[in-house]
């Protein structure tokens, strides 16, 4: 730790009646940030003392339990792997070692079962760490320095220009906007990437159809919508070309293809003019785009793309795949057999036989440019599982070209959306989804007039809580399986959905602004260090601590798994607990001293249930 967190440490220990030798900071382990790790430090240390065994390999062991009636943290005392024991004399030692633990200030008991100690936390101690450490660090409750000093460059959405975002590309952004928010937090240093497709023959063909088709004013105005029916006339056209040659000569010849074959060539080749049109579609699709991430609280460090990996590190690619013997000639064409590694690898062309790149020799070039300009800890490739196969087989060659950092890119991958179309039934884009959403939310806040008059921009409102539905859907199971999207459900306050978080988080904001008239308010230090968490006596008081003091776990296990799934469920148990304490725990005609203790928890609550939602990529709402 650094010298401020020692510092920080200390303090925290002394505001519970606690010295500063009780805790012992061990790796892994941050009991200045996570207040769970304050008592995994102090039983890692206490039973090292009675058992000999190492406080690290205790620590490590020790389980956080979803059962409250079974412990706080338990031990297997299996997973210690202690030597020449087992069975009986592993349940004999848990007893011995309780005997013996101390049950002090910070532990109210241990207790042996079977070969498994269950550790219950001193309950005055809990509260008020947990309550006064949320409270305080506010939007920095869950962080961690976890990820401190390592560099993690994820790419994700990575839309083709001039077409405008798809389900796929939905699940992409909002899933890597996850996984970067989450770094972040953790402490890493992020840099986000947006990898455009904006090479290759389908650009040939837009031009071409544009030529033809376009409209200058349109594509000022809308360019994403106007270039893709551009797109699509052309590839009609190219079509019932193909039609009429095959049936007319027996092969499937189209001239407009060749024509965008050739103009490809031209780009390829550095022709201006053909240049020039690209850069303009390029251009104007991004601005567009950036509006749509915008909405999504997605913001990149860079936008990159097929066309911008650096001629001369494909050069190297290629001349490497030569040098490794790793090229096999197929007519012209050049290919790698990865079949002797792997037969699920099979064998992949990385250039064609009229010369051109493809997106594997393209994707090769870039790794090696972003290794060479950002030297990361962590690469992260948020690519849907369609593309499992094309990630490994890139992945596998680049260990073969003799890349060490090869074993430190990660494919995070996930399956599909199915039945994704409007409510009136046609194909859909993401601009649409997240318009109809918006008007549906705006549609159900009006019928409540009284509340509706109190929203000072209900028009943002909407949009934030339409969002939300979205988002929350696609986040409700994991990544890897497929989901159907449903309009009905995921439209509803009831239920675990996007609007149900919202006006979860907007109700105990009302909550905050009524006791404020009451003139109980949490603003200052002083008023959090004046909390009076004995009052706090109620068992759903309890539970809900509980489900507090595991946020900053939560995070590390989604850091594991990758999984926004992990934190959303957490949220909707956190939110179903607030609904379970509001017919208990009153805060309204209560004395004042247990209206403030009560307001505490409910305020840490939506502190928690705020970080988590900006974690999934939301904006919390404040009214709705």
């Amino acid at each position: 730790m650094t010298m401020a967190e020692t510092e920080q440490l200390a303090q925290k220990l002394q505001a519970l009646g606690l010295n500063d030798t009780t805790v012992g900071v061990l790796p892994g382990s941050n009991p200045v940030q996570n207040p769970v790790d304050l008592f995994r430090s102090y039983i890692s240390g206490e039973l090292s003392k009675i058992s000999g065994i190492d406080q690290e390999v205790i620590f490590a062991a020790l389980e956080f339990s979803n059962q409250p009636e079974r412990g706080d943290l338990v031990l297997p005392v299996p997973r210690l792997r202690i030597k020449d024991k087992k069975g009986g004399e592993l349940v004999a030692l848990a007893n011995e070692w309780v005997s013996k633990f101390p049950q002090d200030s910070l532990i109210e008991k241990a207790v042996a079962k079977g070969p498994f100690i269950q550790f219950f936390f001193s309950g005055s101690v809990l509260y008020k760490l947990v309550v006064r450490d949320i409270l305080t660090r506010k939007a920095d409750y869950g962080a961690s320095t976890v990820g401190k000093g390592q560099k993690v460059v994820i790419e994700f959405s990575s839309p083709n220009i001039a077409k405008p975002f798809h389900a796929g590309h939905l699940r992409s952004t909002i899933i890597g906007g996850f996984l970067s928010h989450l770094h972040e937090k953790l402490g890493y240093d992020v840099v986000s990437l947006n990898y455009l497709g904006d090479w290759g023959k389908q650009f040939g063909i837009l031009a071409v159809g544009y030529k033809r088709y376009g409209d200058a004013a349109k594509l000022e105005e809308d360019p994403i919508n106007h270039l893709f029916e551009v797109y699509v006339m052309v590839n009609k056209e190219i079509t019932e070309e193909k039609e009429k040659s095959k049936a007319e000569t027996g092969t499937e010849e189209s001239a407009t293809d060749d024509e965008a074959r050739s103009y490809f060539k031209k780009m390829e080749d550095g022709d201006e003019e053909a240049l020039g049109l690209w850069k303009k579609f390029r251009e104007l699709s991004i601005e567009k785009y950036r509006e749509t991430y915008g909405r999504l609280n997605i913001r990149y460090d860079q936008y990159r793309g097929e066309s911008l990996v650096p001629k001369e590190t494909m050069e190297l690619a290629q001349k490497q795949f030569a040098e490794k013997n790793l090229i096999t000639d197929d007519n012209g064409a050049k290919l790698i057999d990865l079949t002797p590694y792997s037969k699920k690898l099979g064998k992949t062309i990385v250039q064609k036989r009229d010369g051109t790149s493809l997106y594997l020799t393209r994707d090769v070039g870039e790794a090696i440019a972003r290794h060479n300009e950002y030297k990361f800890d962590k690469m992260i490739y948020v690519i849907a599982s369609q593309q499992d196969l094309h990630t490994a087989q890139f992945f596998k060659i680049l260990e073969l070209m003799g890349y060490e950092w090869s074993e430190r890119l990660q494919h995070i991958n996930f399956g599909l959306v199915l039945g994704m179309s409007t409510r009136k039934g046609t194909v859909v884009f993401l601009d649409t989804i997240l318009e109809e959403t918006k008007q549906a939310m705006h549609e159900v806040m009006k019928r409540n007039e009284e509340k509706y008059k109190q929203i000072p921009d209900p028009d943002k409102v909407a949009d934030l809580v339409g969002i939300a539905a979205v988002v929350i859907q696609d986040m409700q199971s994991k990544r890897i399986n497929n989901y159907n999207f449903n309009w009905n459900r995921m439209l509803s306050f009831e239920g675990d959905t996007g609007p149900y978080l919202q006006y979860a988080h907007a109700r105990l904001r009302s909550m905050e602004r009524k006791a404020a008239e009451q003139g109980i308010v949490l603003e200052s230090q002083a008023d959090i260090d004046s909390i009076d968490v004995s009052k706090l006596t109620e068992p759903i008081a309890k539970e809900m601590i509980r489900c507090l003091v595991s946020y900053p776990d939560v995070l590390l296990m989604a850091l594991r798994n990758m999984e926004p799934s992990t934190v959303v469920t957490y949220l909707f148990k956190l939110t179903h607990l607030v609904s379970s304490c509001y017919d208990v725990l009153w805060v309204a005609g209560q004395e004042k001293d247990v209206a403030t203790a009560r307001l505490a928890l409910y305020s840490a609550a939506r502190q928690v249930l705020h970080n988590g939602l900006t974690i999934v990529g939301l904006t919390p709402v404040d009214r709705m």
